[in-house]
């Protein structure tokens, strides 16, 4: 029993309905509404309503609530302007070397051998750049469709296996790898993945973490299953916390891309994580370290959910 202004004042939807009442005709719009801490995006439908004497007595509006579609969308777009310019970056330069040699700098054979080299490290890139992609795909749409498998087993093997996977890029910083974990802790698990996403962290951590530093890998039980990767690097602002596992976004975008990221890792492992019906969240201190931890729920939590 209230007036529309008052709910909604001075709103696009308030102007919407107050359109129809004065020009009395129907009317197809989105419209944008903020109601507290949700921003709301509907498709509005709207036409006047005519009593038996032709007098206006009133509008109906049907409203569609599209804010998950608006969401999608943008999320679309903003995956296809980051691909263009990760891929565009390293193109480049390939391209602008190639010239360089084709110009006559192969007639001198050190400046040739670094442009080679230089090539291959963009080559490298753009090549790590797919193969994330790939990895992404494939797992999104395995998942959809039921087909990771998951077992009750031991992850003592798929940490185990992070660690050696992870260890000579460790030792190129001189970090300290360590884990910890009780070899008869179980989970819910697809252990190639698992490895996949904990080798996935392991990296992160390196490449933000300072030479001679510690990066310990711990597991315990907590009702749910957690897997901790515990650095003492630089820490993470606030502000980045919340969008860290969106597809290529950085915190810090200069030092990511010279350590050879693909803004790709940690979106990977929410995916991965998200098909153990499980989830992944991070905790940081600017100047302390970050803690990332993967949360594996209870096996008979996921024999309820299916």
């Amino acid at each position: 029993d209230k007036h529309i202004q008052q709910i909604f004042p001075g709103s696009e939807l308030a102007r919407f309905v107050e359109q129809i009442l004065k020009e009395q005709f129907t009317k197809e719009e989105e419209i944008f509404l903020h109601k507290g801490k949700n921003d709301l995006f509907l498709q509005a439908h709207g036409t006047a309503l005519l009593g038996p004497d032709g007098s206006n007595v009133g509008v109906l509006v049907v409203l569609h609530d599209i804010t998950r579609l608006k969401k999608l969308e943008e999320m679309r777009k903003d995956f296809v302007a980051n691909v263009s310019h990760e891929i565009r970056t390293p193109i480049t330069a390939i391209k602008g070397f190639i010239e360089t040699l084709q110009d006559g700098a192969l007639s001198h054979p050190q400046d040739a051998k670094r442009f080679l080299y230089i090539i291959e490290r963009h080559t490298d890139r753009l090549n790590a750049i797919i193969d994330d992609l790939l990895t992404l795909s494939t797992v999104e749409k395995d998942q959809e469709n039921n087909k990771i498998l998951l077992d009750f087993s031991p992850i003592y093997e798929s940490l185990l296996n992070s660690i050696e996977t992870c260890s000579i890029k460790a030792k190129e910083k001189d970090i300290a790898l360590v884990m910890h974990c009780d070899k008869n802790l179980k989970a819910m698990i697809n252990g190639s993945l698992l490895e996949q996403a904990v080798s996935n962290l392991i990296i992160n951590a390196i490449q933000y973490s300072s030479q001679g530093s510690k990066i310990t890998l711990q597991a315990r039980s907590s009702g749910d299953i957690l897997i901790e990767v515990v650095d003492q690097g630089a820490g993470i602002a606030r502000e980045h916390l919340p969008r860290l596992f969106e597809r290529f976004y950085r915190s810090d975008k200069a030092r990511s891309r010279t350590q050879g990221g693909t803004g790709l890792g940690l979106a990977i492992v929410k995916h991965i994580i998200e098909a153990h019906h499980g989830r992944v969240s991070v905790e940081s201190t600017i100047g302390a370290g970050s803690i990332f931890t993967i949360h594996l729920p209870a096996a008979n939590t996921i024999e309820k959910k299916s």
